[in-house]
């Protein structure tokens, strides 16, 4: 089977029943629960934290069942590096956090799919990964 990384702005589009994205976010979970393994990591877990006052609350909103937790690999912590590097000499703004590279090097390192909204970065710093995106 394969596996699907979930973005957290994904979660929280369904999380927080957001009025622009909750659809599509929704029926985009379901529809790669049904052929891959849903994934997350452990900075998926922590951007999606903040909306929660305890840990029990979010593990019942991003089951365990239903979401692989997944480690992060000493290999993607090194091409996140080097993304984010090559995104900053580009004068890349400070708004775009080492961690959204993160996400998408522990994607592409693992050969897994990502779902997320923010295809544009990863699509110019991860050229071959798979993206499911609008």
């Amino acid at each position: 089977m394969s596996r699907v990384l979930v973005d957290a702005n994904v979660l929280l589009d369904v999380l927080t029943d957001d009025s622009h994205w909750y659809d599509w976010s929704s029926r985009q979970l379901d529809a790669c629960a049904e052929r891959a393994e849903l994934c997350i990591n452990p900075i998926v877990y922590a951007e999606v934290s903040i909306g929660f006052e305890r840990i029990e609350q979010l593990d019942g909103a991003l089951p365990s069942d239903v979401f692989i937790r997944l480690e992060l690999p000493w290999e993607a912590g090194f091409l996140a590096g080097k993304a984010f590097l090559q995104y900053r000499r580009a004068k890349g703004a400070r708004t775009s956090p080492l961690p959204d590279f993160y996400i998408g090097a522990h994607a592409a390192i693992e050969g897994m799919a990502l779902l997320t909204r923010d295809a544009k970065r990863y699509r110019t710093y991860y050229p071959t990964l798979e993206l499911i995106c609008p």
